[in-house]
């Protein structure tokens, strides 16, 4: 990995990313001794310029940043580590620098499921689906799920691609609906299939 460190006045940037939920956690800074001691222990080291030495993340703490992977930009002046965090990463106490929480997003499937999560809360049946099958309950739910799995079924044998990617979006938007319906979401499956991952 080539390293322009010297070029920039012996530290760069290095942008601290968890490997699982790929949300930044923290930005650093290294010089060619804290990069080194990262690939050695396999703990990320910064070089802290407050306090003018190596520092590694959690030495008082013991909320280590486990390396992952080392990336290199296109500049060759600004590392990206993936790491897995052990406990918080801000000396705050907060899950990163940024005071967001370090949890897995899925971009437009998370928006969709904070959605259906408020016209649930808010319970307005005349003028929301959701909330009326929330008032219909359960069994309601998990018949709708039934029907557009087998809608899937019938439009993958078909020719019509449009038609079999519109009931592939019926049956994920009441499936998502049946997860809460049963107090989970989507994440609570993911980490179900990680543990099957071999």
């Amino acid at each position: 990995m080539e390293i322009d460190i010297k070029s920039a006045h012996g530290l760069i940037p290095a942008i601290i990313q968890d490997s699982e939920t790929k949300n930044v956690l923290m930005l650093g800074y290294m010089n060619e001794e804290s990069l080194q001691k990262t690939i050695e222990t396999q703990k990320v080291t910064f070089f802290s310029r407050s306090k003018q030495r190596l520092w590694t993340k959690g030495e008082e703490s013991g909320n280590f940043l486990e390396l992952v992977s080392i990336k290199n930009d296109c500049d060759g002046d600004t590392l990206l580590i993936q790491a897995k965090p052990v406990g918080p990463t801000c000396h705050t106490g907060a899950d990163t620098c940024w005071q967001e929480p370090n949890s897995a997003n899925y971009g437009f499937i998370s928006q969709l499921e904070n959605t259906i999560k408020t016209r649930r809360e808010n319970a307005d049946s005349e003028k929301s689906y959701v909330a009326s099958l929330f008032e219909k309950g359960i069994n309601k739910i998990a018949q709708k799920v039934g029907e557009e799995a087998v809608e899937v079924v019938i439009e993958a044998k078909d020719d019509n691609d449009d038609l079999f990617l519109s009931e592939s979006a019926d049956l994920l938007f009441h499936y998502l609906i049946l997860l809460q319906a049963k107090g989970y979401q989507l994440n609570d499956v993911v980490d179900v299939l990680k543990k099957r991952q071999k």
